[in-house]
């Protein structure tokens, strides 16, 4: 059997997750960009150690993949994106939670609502990444003759390029958007 819980987030605590990440990236400045990567792969690990929902779950998944965007080192990903995403790491880096990861059941919980808005913040940056990977995966089926490294990198870098230029120019209109319209903004950076 199975429970259905949805509950929806009102703007103030929107504002007040927004606070707590603005808080999280001041504090984390001083860290060096390992020491938060690290501190999101520490938290993953322990969720891995624990049994959790497949809400907390799903949403680890996005933040593995924020991770290995940083650490992808085809990928390259361009620097003031890489510190949007340093920033959305911060959270993890805090040693205190809006909710102790000890608590069964909803230890994890704030965290996986966190990711789920840094998500949302990044996510041309996600989608971009996603497709890379993807284009990486089936170039690299390709027959033995086609591999050559050169050629491959050469492919690779357009590919990397282009979704560079994409993931750019989607944000780049998703920030004006929310420039436009009246009303509360979910941005967290």
């Amino acid at each position: 059997m199975t429970l259905r819980v949805t509950f929806e987030l009102s703007n103030k605590d929107l504002r007040h997750f927004r606070r707590i990440m603005r808080e999280s990236r001041q504090g984390a400045k001083e860290l060096p960009d390992d020491a938060v990567i690290e501190a999101a792969e520490a938290l993953l690990v322990s969720v891995r150690e624990q049994s959790v929902s497949d809400f907390v779950t799903q949403r680890l998944d996005k933040l593995k993949v924020m991770i290995d965007m940083l650490r992808d080192e085809e990928w390259q990903i361009p620097k003031k994106e890489r510190d949007r995403v340093i920033a959305a790491l911060s959270y993890f880096a805090e040693e205190e939670d809006l909710i102790p990861d000890s608590i069964p059941v909803l230890g994890f919980l704030d965290d996986a609502i966190m990711i789920e808005l840094v998500v949302r913040e990044l996510r041309h940056e996600i989608e971009a990444y996603e497709d890379f990977c993807a284009f990486r995966q089936e170039d690299d089926k390709r027959p033995k003759a086609e591999q050559a490294a050169e050629e491959r990198e050469a492919r690779l870098a357009k590919r990397r390029k282009a979704l560079h230029e994409r993931m750019r120019r989607r944000g780049t209109r998703q920030r004006r958007a929310r420039r436009g319209r009246s009303g509360p903004r979910l941005s967290l950076f």
